[in-house]
């Protein structure tokens, strides 16, 4: 019988001031992406988010939103995902990222696949509804 089991991972959009949000390049394949990560079996949300968020970064933020819920049809892993603000820490790379860039609406879509650049640009939106999408790793699946 297949494996019917889902993985939740939770990403932080860090917001500044001037509407820009925080993407890393990550290690392992080089997509620039929001930080986060799979929360662990015993962990909450929120605190999965912190951790994940500052292993990824040196941030500490607070989750003020929660700006999307997304699928990745091919993987089974459910995305929550969430505007942050940073309270503290240091832009530091780690094993998982090795830069870092504070971008716009249009440096996200050239930077990030589609289906990465969505969770972003939700964050950034004014949306009255929290949006729910699927893709398949790389697009969106209408």
């Amino acid at each position: 019988m297949p494996d019917s089991r889902h993985s939740v991972s939770v990403a932080g959009v860090v917001v500044d001031d001037r509407r820009r949000a925080l993407l890393i390049q990550r290690r392992d394949n080089g997509h620039w992406e929001a930080p986060g990560g799979v929360l662990e079996r015993d962990e909450d949300i929120v605190s999965g988010l912190r951790r994940e968020v500052f292993e990824e970064t040196g941030l500490h933020v607070t989750p003020t939103a929660l700006t999307g819920v997304y699928k990745n049809m091919a993987r089974g892993i459910v995305a929550l995902v969430f505007r942050c603000t940073a309270e503290g820490g240091t832009l530091t790379p780690s094993d998982e990222s090795k830069d870092f860039r504070w971008v716009n609406e249009d440096e996200v879509k050239a930077l990030a696949v589609e289906a990465f650049a969505i969770r972003v640009l939700d964050a950034l939106s004014d949306n009255t509804t929290v949006p729910i999408r699927q893709h398949d790793g790389v697009h969106l699946i209408p």
